[in-house]
């Protein structure tokens, strides 16, 4: 009696064994296998982005990265238009001289002055331009609109080199 109780058992076991291991997740060498979405690329701001690729990096002690910085939060910052955030980032990243011709420009066009706009832009890019006599210049274009419809306008920034903070924006002129 006691030798059948116990090939029962052995079978038993030996079912579930085999069970458990026919509905387990197969791992390989290769390390626990994904879904395919998480392999391919995606969409990310109109760029195909693959997984762990960088999307934007920076320097703070390159004036070039802090007007792609200060351009990237000031727009997200408008388009959320919850909170005074844009005005603390001109407090930080502009000059008190031009804080102070900004919003007479602002007063007289009745625009925003860093984006020359009364909207907010779908995209933005930044470029190196030019530097000398301690001011270095990029090129910031705004994308207005998606699609064959988009239009874009150029601005020229000017960034003091000694303090890295941003003294001046006006129309790019053509060719800039």
């Amino acid at each position: 009696m006691k030798l059948s109780v116990r090939r029962g058992l052995l079978a038993a076991t030996a079912t579930v064994g085999l069970i458990l291991a026919a509905t387990a997740p197969q791992a390989t060498a290769a390390g626990p296998q994904h879904p395919a979405s998480t392999t391919s690329t995606e969409q990310a701001g109109g760029q195909r982005v693959a997984p762990g690729d960088p999307v934007r990096d920076g320097s703070p002690d390159s004036a070039v990265d802090r007007v792609a910085d200060f351009y990237g939060a000031y727009i997200d910052a408008v388009s959320d238009g919850t909170d005074n955030l844009s005005d603390g980032l001109r407090s930080h990243y502009l000059t008190a001289d031009f804080q102070q011709r900004l919003a007479a420009w602002e007063q007289a066009n009745h625009a925003d002055g860093v984006l020359r706009a009364q909207d907010v832009p779908t995209h933005w890019e930044v470029r190196y331009h030019d530097s000398g006599a301690g001011h270095l210049f990029t090129t910031v274009t705004l994308t207005w609109g998606t699609g064959p419809n988009a239009t874009h306008t150029k601005l020229a920034v000017q960034s003091d080199l000694s303090t890295k903070l941003i003294s001046d924006i006006e129309d790019a002129p053509a060719g800039y």
